[in-house]
Order: C-alpha cells, then sequence, then structure tokens
C-alpha cells in the first residue's frame, strides 16, 4: 500500500507541474521554442526562397566568410556538418541554403553584435548541390558558396 500511494503522489505532482506550466504559456513561448517561419522554411524552389527572404536585393561575394568543416564529398546526405565564421563587423543574420534540398533555407541564426560570427550546424542534403551562406552586416548580404557533391542517400 505505501508504494501505491507513493505512486499516486508522484503521478498527481506530476499532473499539477505540467498542467502550471502548460497554462503558463511556457510551451509556446519564444523562450521554450525556436520562433518558426513556416514560410520561410516551407518547400519551394531556391530562386523564390531568395526573393521572399531577400526581395531582389544584392549579394556582396566575400573572402571575410569562411566555410570549414564543409567537406567537398559528403559521404551521408543526412549529416552534413558545416562551420560558418566570418570576420564582418557587426554580423546581424547568417542564413545557410542548400540549393537543391525541396527546402532550401536549411538555417538562420540571429546575432547580436556582442557575439563573434560563428556558427556550427549539421545539413540534410537530398543531392549534389551548392551550399550558400549569406550574412546580412550593416545593411548588406555578403554571400558564400561551396560545391558538395552527396555519394549516399540524403534527406529525399
Amino acid at each position: 500500500m505505501p508504494k501505491s500511494r507513493r505512486e499516486f503522489l508522484k503521478s498527481i505532482l506530476s499532473i499539477a507541474s505540467y498542467t502550471l506550466a502548460a497554462s503558463s504559456g511556457i510551451f509556446y513561448s519564444k523562450l521554450a521554442n525556436a520562433f518558426w517561419l513556416k514560410e520561410y522554411f516551407s518547400p519551394g524552389t531556391f530562386d523564390d526562397t531568395l526573393r521572399q527572404l531577400f526581395q531582389d536585393a544584392e549579394f556582396i561575394d566575400s573572402r571575410k566568410i569562411k566555410l570549414s568543416r564543409l567537406p567537398r564529398v559528403a559521404e551521408n546526405g543526412a549529416s552534413v556538418p558545416i562551420t560558418v565564421s566570418s570576420s564582418l563587423d557587426n554580423v546581424e543574420r547568417i542564413y545557410i541554403l542548400v540549393e537543391k534540398n525541396p527546402s532550401p533555407l536549411s538555417a538562420e541564426f540571429i546575432l547580436s553584435p556582442a557575439v563573434e560570427a560563428r556558427v556550427s550546424a549539421r545539413l540534410k542534403m537530398a543531392e549534389t548541390s551548392d551550399v550558400i551562406v549569406i550574412i546580412k552586416a550593416e545593411g548588406k548580404l555578403y554571400r558564400k558558396s561551396k560545391h558538395v557533391k552527396v555519394t549516399v542517400g540524403g534527406c529525399g
């Protein structure tokens, strides 16, 4: 009987905690979940995604963007590592796009000017494609790309 009572009290406390958290809105706040922009990450063509994100803005090819850990040949398209770093001043956002993916926008990072412009991720690549990194800094858009060959099935 004591074990049964203990189990009952544990379950009541768990339910009460969950109810309190759910009613406070913590499960739906921007603090608990990443802010999700469905229209940006929805399937579409690469050109449509660029137009939706940047309208008709012009990009500046930059050598101040470094793509490390991104292989020229990815053995597994389901997990392709990438590290993006930049020596540009006042980096606001970093976008990572995969040209031939069903959803070209793979990641968007919003950075504070107080942090170093360096992010890492693992990409899913459906097929051999260009990986394009776009950095927004001081109101301008800078770009760097690298061609990655995928040898084993990717995200498709």
